[in-house]
């Protein structure tokens, strides 16, 4: 989250729900509106973090981001972005951390 705020971006709600499902982070960026999906995952053989937003997960994002502007006012005039924040974490030293913007 920190990584966020460095770069200007106001959180407005963490951990989100609705009957739906969760929106991690929900967030300004001037005047847009920013659903951003955190994915983390151990170094290793796994997956990259980055590639875990796929079509349906996109998909349920932009219901969900739907469902929280009905609740909270409707859209913004810079509209609504999609973002990704990915974190490997390393058996030793710092996490490496990832944003990256409107990525669905």
């Amino acid at each position: 989250m920190r990584r966020l705020t460095e770069a200007g971006i106001r959180i407005l709600d963490r951990n989100w729900r609705c009957r739906d499902g969760e929106i991690d982070i929900v967030a300004s960026d001037g005047d847009a509106l920013v659903v951003c999906e955190v994915k983390t995952r151990r170094a290793g053989p796994y997956e990259h973090p980055m590639a875990a937003v796929r079509t349906g997960k996109a998909d349920r994002l932009r219901r969900l981001a739907g469902r929280w502007l009905e609740r909270n006012g409707g859209p913004p005039p810079g509209g609504v972005r999609i973002d990704l924040v990915g974190v490997v974490v390393p058996d030793r030293g710092a996490p490496s951390v990832e944003h990256a913007k409107g990525v669905a």
